[in-house]
């Protein structure tokens, strides 16, 4: 039962944004002492939720494999739990991840200026690393695959380039910031992007 009491469950703020991941032990708490509600995706793309009554109703009428038993009723593990009375975004430093510093520099090549879809953006080190480039906000720049390709491994001066503008650690907080390392579960995805975008970047940026 431990096991599936500590299995991961996405929680979201009353205006349905993702703000945080909880242990299944703590969803259910939350749940039972009427601070949040299950969220169930339904068959046609909306969703629905569940007070504590309903919850273990549904639980009984449609047993599932996810479930952990009680005294005296079994119930199912929520994977996404509503809070009712939360609505703000927790305070932290932006992360360095590919989805923010595309965000910090508007999807924009920041050599030639033109603007592309993120599959068509690499992530620069403005002073290459073997230079003794840092992966930092300060080295890292979007830019597109041509220009990336004719800065080759030179600095902006020596391949007649010049930047848009000086990168900086942006002082916008991102919408949110889960720990992407955990295993998500399928119904996550509507409230949150891709792992990717949010994974925090470290040197193995190429």
């Amino acid at each position: 039962m431990n096991t599936v009491l500590n299995q991961h469950v996405l929680v979201l703020n009353r205006l349905w944004q993702a703000v945080n991941v909880c242990t299944a032990r703590r969803a259910l708490t939350l749940l039972f002492q009427g601070q949040a509600q299950v969220v169930l995706d339904n068959v046609d793309g909306s969703f629905q939720t569940y007070n504590f009554s309903a919850w273990h109703d549904l639980s009984q009428q449609s047993p599932h494999p996810e479930s952990i038993a009680t005294i005296s009723f079994r119930i199912r593990v929520p994977r996404v739990i509503l809070l009712l009375a939360y609505d703000r975004l927790p305070k932290k430093e932006v992360k360095f991840t590919r989805h923010n510093i595309f965000e910090r520099d508007k999807n924009m090549c920041q050599y030639c200026g033109h603007v592309f879809e993120r599959k068509d953006l690499n992530l620069d080190h403005v002073l290459p690393r073997d230079r003794g480039g840092p992966t930092t906000w300060e080295n890292i720049v979007c830019s597109c695959i041509e220009c990336n390709t004719r800065k080759a491994n030179r600095t902006p001066q020596e391949s007649g380039m010049h930047l848009i503008k000086k990168p900086k650690r942006p002082k916008w907080r991102p919408f949110v910031q889960i720990n992407f390392s955990l295993n998500q579960h399928d119904s996550w995805k509507h409230f949150i992007d891709l792992a990717y975008w949010n994974v925090e970047l470290g040197e193995d940026v190429q």
